[in-house]
Order: structure tokens, then C-alpha cells, then sequence
């Protein structure tokens, strides 16, 4: 090391003690190999060596120094006077505790890095592994419960549900035929949704726009949207949506009690009203349409009226024009057509 070998030939005296209550002896003090020798000064013999990391100056600032091979009060002292020499055993300390191993450093550095693994860990694992543990336990009456208590939220924006009892009954039965009994059950909105919007909500519920099932002369319309949004119920799981949007919290109180905390559901409501519809493959579409005998081009053509957007689902319809099975009896489509009037 540069500094010892600087200081490899300095010697000076110094009053030396071996145990605090013994007399002081004159030594030689020189540098040995990363340490400080006390030699007898007449036959040259080696006393003492200390290693100098461990050096302790016991009266910092005062003359003459005084220093100690550690901080043990029972320590042998070497008493010296020399300000060249005093310079050189700092210098040589300093320089040699640079070069250890900072143990304090690397224990915080670790902590540091275990501390950041845990705050990753919880930021972006932590909350999907809750969501997706609760979203596979909590029972489908919950889940239903969910979503009535979403409707009931939305209803401040939307109105209430529209309600004609023979509307119902033909909505029920058109829900019946897309998705089987008790597949899904689909609420007609006065307001609030985009024009020809759909939406859901946990529960198996699909909500749409009035206006898909009042502005067209047919169902195949309103079937086609409703079965791109149950297809997007597929994609996405409708309760962890909400989990997601409720926060860590309010999913850990589902968890442990059963039930979300008041509040959870505050603010969802409006945000799913304006939410564009996820867009769902097309290929996805055309085997769902082709399963229940629907044909697609009347649900491209509603959201695009040129087809351009939607030119790979018309090209894609597998039903010829005219050969789609009748959805519901006419009589059916208009009862449909008057759910809204009450």
C-alpha cells in the first residue's frame, strides 16, 4: 500500500505502558507490515505489535498522543510526542480502513435490496394474487349481490331498469336461447350508456342501451351485441374488475368477513357507464354467432354502417344471407321492442 510503504522507514520513541497499572518504558515505535512494532531500544527486540486498523487513540487532539491497540480500557498504551510520526499512523489507519470490507454498508445495501423486493412484490404481485384467490372463492350468490348493488348505483345515471313485464318475458326467453337458462340476465337501460353501448357487471348480468332494442327491425342487432359483451365476461373476470378498481382493502374485507366495505363500489358505477366497450377478437365473434345461428353482418353494419371496420366480420359471416334460424317469434320482438314503457 502506497502510505505504508511511504511511512515503511519512520521510527520514533515513545513512553510505553503494557498494563495500565505498570511503569512507562521507553520504546522504539516503527511500522511493520499493516502494523505498529514497539521494539526494545537497545536490543532491538520486538515487544508488541498492534495491528493498526484496530488503533485507538484514546485523546483525540491533546499532546502527546496516546494510542491503544484497542478500546479495552485494560489495553496497553504507547505515549509519543512525535507530530511526524502521529501523522503517519492516521494517514496509515485511514488509509488501511478504506480498504476493508464495509460489513454496516453491504448489511444495509442487502436490507436495502430484500426491502425493495418486498415493496415490488407487494405493488404488483401481492394485489392480483388477492384479486385472483378471492375471485375464485367467493360464491356466485355474492357475486350477484355485487352486481344488483353496481346497478343500484348506476340507476342515479341510467334511471331506473326498464320493467314491462311482457318485455321482460321476451328478453328472458331471447337470454334463454343466445346463452342457455340461466346463462345470463340482461338489463335494458333508459340512459347513461354510449348509443348502442353494452356493459356488465359481476353476477352475469349484461346491461344495454335501449336504443339497441327500439332502432332496429330485428333482434339480430341487440343478440350481437349482447354476445360480444358475455364474451368479454370471459375475457375478463366482471368481479375482479371491480376488486381491482375497489382496492387491496376493501378485497381483504371480502375475503375475511364475506362482504365489501361501504364505500368500495362508490365511483365504479359512472366510470363503467363511460367505459368503451373492450374490443373483442373477431374470430371469437364469428364462432360464437355461427353456434347459436347468428348472422354477423347485421351486428358489423351497427357499429360501422359503410362496413369498412368491420369488413373481416362480414367477410367471415359463416351463415348465408336468409339462412339464419328466426331468434324469436315477431310478436316476441315487439313485446321486446315496448320493455322501456314502463
Amino acid at each position: 500500500m502506497t502510505a505504508l510503504r511511504k511511512y515503511a522507514r519512520l521510527e520514533t520513541t515513545g513512553l510505553w505502558r503494557p498494563v495500565p497499572d505498570a511503569q512507562r518504558r521507553e520504546v522504539v515505535v516503527s511500522f511493520g507490515d499493516a502494523s505498529l512494532v514497539l521494539s526494545d531500544g537497545r536490543t532491538q527486540m520486538p515487544l508488541s505489535h498492534w495491528s493498526l486498523p484496530a488503533v485507538q487513540r484514546r485523546n483525540p487532539g491533546e499532546m502527546p498522543a496516546i494510542y491503544a491497540p484497542a478500546s479495552d480500557a485494560q489495553a496497553e498504551t504507547i505515549e509519543i510526542d512525535d507530530t511526524g510520526m502521529i501523522e503517519a499512523i492516521e494517514t496509515v489507519r485511514g488509509a488501511l480502513a478504506r480498504r476493508r470490507p464495509r460489513r454496516g454498508r453491504g448489511r444495509l445495501l442487502a436490507m436495502g435490496l430484500t426491502a425493495a423486493a418486498i415493496l415490488a412484490l407487494a405493488v404488483f404481485w401481492l394485489p392480483g394474487a388477492v384479486v385472483g384467490h378471492t375471485t375464485r372463492i367467493v360464491p356466485f350468490v355474492k357475486r350477484e349481490q355485487i352486481g344488483h348493488d353496481l346497478l343500484l348505483s348506476m340507476a342515479r345515471y341510467t334511471g331506473a331498469p326498464c320493467a314491462d313485464p311482457q318485455g321482460l318475458a321476451a328478453l328472458g326467453r331471447l337470454s334463454a336461447r343466445l346463452f342457455g337458462r340461466d346463462g345470463a340476465q340482461v338489463v335494458v337501460l333508459r340512459e347513461g350508456l354510449a348509443p348502442g353501448g353494452t356493459a356488465h357487471v359481476p353476477g352475469r348480468i349484461l346491461m344495454v342501451d335501449r336504443r339497441l332494442v327500439e332502432q332496429f327491425d330485428g333482434p339480430e342487432v341487440l343478440a350481437g351485441h349482447l354476445i360480444a359483451e358475455k364474451l368479454r365476461t370471459e375475457q375478463s373476470d366482471p368481479l375482479a374488475e371491480v376488486l381491482h378498481a375497489a382496492g387491496l382493502r376493501a378485497t381483504f374485507t371480502l375475503l375475511a368477513t364475506g362482504t365489501l366495505p361501504a364505500g368500495a363500489l362508490e365511483g365504479q358505477a359512472q366510470e363503467r357507464l363511460q367505459t368503451p366497450p373492450a374490443e373483442v377478437p373477431g374470430d371469437l365473434l364469428l364462432r360464437r354467432f355461427a353456434s347459436v345461428g347468428l348472422p354477423a353482418q347485421p351486428y358489423a353494419l351497427s357499429l360501422d354502417p359503410q362496413g369498412t371496420a368491420t369488413r373481416a366480420l362480414i367477410e367471415g359471416d359463416q351463415l348465408a344471407p336468409g339462412t339464419a334460424r328466426q331468434l324469436m317469434p315477431d310478436a316476441d320482438w315487439l313485446a321486446l321492442q315496448s320493455v322501456c314503457t314502463r
